[in-house]
C-alpha cells in the first residue's frame, strides 16, 4: 500500500517551491543560527506572516537539516605528501563534521584516493562551503560528494 500524508517525503529543487515555504525555511535558519532572536523578528525580516511560518515550520527543512544520522561521503584524490590528509581532516573538524570512516587506497604515481564518510548532525555552515574549503587545500586534486542517510543504529563512532 502506498504511503500517504505524513509518511511521504520529497526532495525538490528550491526554485519550484512557493515563496512562503522558502521564507519559512529562511526564518527557521535565522532562528537556529542566532541571526534573529524571536519568531517575530525572523518573520519580519523575511516578510512572512507568523501564521504562514507556523503552518510550515515543522514540515519543511533545508536538505542539510532535520534528519538525524545524515552522512555524506567525500571522495578525494590527494597528493601523496605529508600534511595533505591532515589538512582535510582539520577542515572537516573545524566545521563540526564527525568522521565515521576513512578509506585510503595505496598511493600510486604520487597520488592517493581517499573516501571520508562523515556525519553532518553537528556541522556548522553548509556542506557546499565545506567542500569549497577542502578544494582550496594545497595538495587536494579532486573532490566529489555522495550524499546518503545512515539509519539510526548504523555506523560507528567518530574521531
Amino acid at each position: 500500500m502506498p504511503k500517504t500524508g505524513k509518511d511521504r517525503f520529497f526532495l525538490v529543487q528550491a526554485d519550484i517551491l512557493p515563496e512562503s515555504i522558502l521564507k519559512a525555511v529562511r526564518a527557521k535558519e535565522m532562528l537556529l543560527k542566532g541571526e534573529a532572536s524571536t519568531v517575530n523578528e525572523a518573520v519580519a525580516r523575511v516578510n512572512l506572516s507568523r501564521s504562514a511560518y507556523y503552518k510550515y515550520r515543522d514540515r519543511v527543512f533545508p536538505l542539510q537539516a532535520g534528519i538525524i544520522g545524515r552522512d555524506i561521503t567525500i571522495n578525494l584524490t590527494l597528493e601523496h605528501r605529508t600534511g595533505v590528509l591532515s589538512g582535510v581532516l582539520a577542515t572537516i573538524a573545524a566545521a563540526g563534521g564527525n568522521i565515521i570512516t576513512i578509506n585510503q587506497e595505496m598511493p600510486s604515481h604520487g597520488q592517493a584516493r581517499v573516501g571520508i564518510n562523515l556525519e553532518l548532525a553537528e556541522i556548522t555552515g553548509d556542506v557546499e562551503k565545506l567542500i569549497s574549503d577542502i578544494k582550496k587545500i594545497d595538495g587536494v586534486k579532486t573532490v566529489s560528494l555522495e550524499k546518503g542517510i545512515r539509519r539510526q543504529g548504523q555506523g560507528g563512532g567518530g574521531i
